[in-house]
């Protein structure tokens, strides 16, 4: 049987952050527009994710009081990024990252809230700041979605109580708080209360938050601006005309759909967090495939980059980093499968210290996920899994759970017999039961509560920077980060390595165009999101670092196919970006 044809101007490959943006923005400038989504849900990795977006100089900080350069920003990324700095694809970046936000606050459903407070991860170094450079997704409330709803992806179970999500910053703090304040308590048993009438009504949480709201937004946007957005449709192969990329072939469940682009496609399906092959030769941790476990959806198996190498692309091998990694630790589930759970803050919290299996610490607890298992790889045993353990006392779990396990008054009588959760009465016990150096761990935590009399951390230095800070505890003096570990039983969690994304996708120029071998653009090919490879060079400087690019490149492509290109018209990327800097100072 023959395919059936359609034509269209773009069609988009994936619909989390980077795809979407790119076709809210096509067709917001009159352009018809495909997404062939090949999950059975819309969203990608971002609806499962925290929903953070770097970029520098935007106008929601603006507005917050922040100062900010294109100077700064760019001398940063161009410490972050060594000798991986891409000029052409930062400068695009910098100049049109304000101007994308700008587009999808006035113009689409997607509203942002600042996080003025959420530092850049390593905000001592060179144009690092102490915040103002990520913002976040306004919470959205799922009934704006109608029948649709149903095909959002919903969030990682692990990262909800109760299947309901949890707003990151003060909704977070009074969850934290709730058997410690009226006030928190009382907005708790709101949120539940609200949470509950809404699966009586709708069979779901309502209020969506963090990455979900962004995907749900965005999501909402495209279909405000009439995109037809395909789901459970893998792109088969591209289709080709004399060197440029005309189309693709689409397998739907009706059959295979011939769909024939005026203008371009946009390669934007997640990068490969699951190809196990492109993992076992790019992730040195992961050869056997017994060593990593990504919480990314299973359909993001580098589809993306095999089509864009079938057209002659490259991609990235050079980084020092493939991925954004992150600690995780593997959840039992009712049904027998295993869930992953981020840990992306209670690292940072009073009275945990991770150790390695020998019972040494390793590294400062509260810098950045990827910082972390950056540390975890250089000091773990060769041929070994990378793995570590965190530890907490009593008070500490009461207090802030740990990884899955929630915080007092949730009973944790089922990690604990899961296995997910390990206790001892003492510190030897607890040794015993995670396989951990004795000895080693006895004397790692009288060492840490010798530091606490002073506040500080000599060893490591855990709260010692802002952002190390910013995910602490303010209630806590002198310093966030640290508290004694000394009150029985002692309690662990296991973590491994994930992911948050992979970094090496398809090289790119600054108008997102796939550049080939010999770095001249394919006609017709576009990247965005985790299918371009990241600007960070294979570094981690900030919270959103991969959605605020995302959503930029997926502007900046959408520009640039409709030839509304203020870039492409100048032709010169630098000159957009002085210019943009001289307008700072002046300001």
């Amino acid at each position: 049987m023959s395919a059936t044809m359609i034509e269209c101007d773009v069609l988009v490959v994936g619909s989390g952050a980077g795809g979407l943006a790119a076709a809210v923005a096509a067709a917001a400038r009159g352009l018809k527009v495909v997404v062939a989504e090949k999950a059975s849900h819309v969203g990608g990795t971002t609806a499962l994710s925290g929903g953070f977006m770097w970029v520098p100089n935007n106008p929601v900080s603006r507005r917050d009081g922040i100062a900010d350069t294109v100077e700064a920003a760019r001398t940063y990324l161009r410490h972050e990024a060594g000798n991986h700095f891409n000029a052409e694809c930062v400068d695009a970046f910098l100049a049109s990252g304000p101007e994308a936000i700008d587009f999808f606050e006035t113009r689409t459903k997607v509203q942002f809230e600042p996080a003025s407070a959420f530092s850049d991860y390593h905000p001592t170094e060179p144009g690092g700041l102490p915040g103002g450079r990520s913002i976040k997704a306004r919470d959205f409330r799922g009934q704006e979605l109608g029948k649709q709803l149903k095909r959002l992806r919903p969030p990682l179970p692990e990262l909800t109580f109760v299947g309901l999500m949890i707003g990151s910053g003060p909704e977070l703090k009074h969850f934290f708080n709730v058997t410690r304040s009226v006030r928190s308590a009382a907005y708790v048993a709101g949120r539940l209360t609200s949470h509950a009438r809404d699966l009586a009504l709708n069979g779901r949480g309502m209020l969506l938050t963090n990455g979900n709201a962004l995907a749900a937004r965005l999501f909402a946007s495209a279909l405000d601006f009439g995109v037809d957005v395909w789901t459970d449709a893998p792109v088969i192969r591209l289709e080709h005309a004399d060197g440029a990329v005309v189309g693709a072939l689409v397998q739907r469940a009706d059959g295979e759909v011939l769909v024939q682009t005026r203008r371009g496609v946009v390669l934007a399906a997640g990068g490969f967090p699951q190809d196990l092959e492109r993992r076992r030769r790019m992730f040195p941790h992961d050869r056997a495939n017994d060593g990593h476990y990504s919480p990314a959806p299973a359909s993001n198996t580098g589809d993306g980059l095999r089509l864009g190498e079938e057209a002659g692309a490259v991609v990235e091998q050079g980084y020092p980093n493939a991925a954004a990694w992150v600690p995780v630790s593997r959840v039992p589930r009712r049904d027998g499968s295993w869930g992953v759970f981020p840990h992306f803050i209670d690292r940072a919290k009073p009275g945990l210290i991770a150790v390695l299996p020998n019972g040494r610490r390793f590294v400062n607890e509260a810098n950045s996920y990827h910082d972390f298992c950056q540390a975890l790889f250089a000091a773990g045993e060769k041929d070994q899994p990378a793995r570590a353990f965190l530890i907490v006392d009593r008070p500490f779990l009461k207090r802030y759970g740990l990884g899955f396990v929630k915080p007092f008054p949730v009973p944790v009588g089922p990690q604990l017999r899961s296995g997910y959760l390990k206790v001892g009465r003492s510190l030897a016990e607890l040794a015993k039961a995670t396989g951990i150096d004795a000895a080693n761990l006895e004397a790692t935590v009288a060492a840490w509560n010798r530091d606490m009399a002073s506040g500080e951390d000599h060893a490591f230095g855990k709260g010692s920077t802002a952002y190390n800070r910013f995910n602490g505890d303010v209630d806590v003096k002198p310093n966030p980060c640290l508290a004694p570990i000394a009150e029985a039983p002692f309690y662990a969690v296991e973590v491994v390595v994930g992911d948050l994304g992979t970094f090496a996708g398809l090289r790119a120029d600054g108008h997102a165009r796939v550049l080939d071998d010999h770095g001249e653009p394919i006609p017709g090919l576009y990247a965005s999101g985790n299918d371009m490879a990241s600007i960070m060079g294979g570094n981690y400087p900030g919270g959103g670092i991969t959605l605020g690019p995302a959503l930029t490149f997926g502007y900046i492509a959408a520009r640039h196919l409709a030839g509304a290109g203020d870039l492409a018209a100048a032709g010169d990327l630098a000159g957009a970006v002085g210019a943009a800097g001289s307008r700072d100072t002046a300001a």
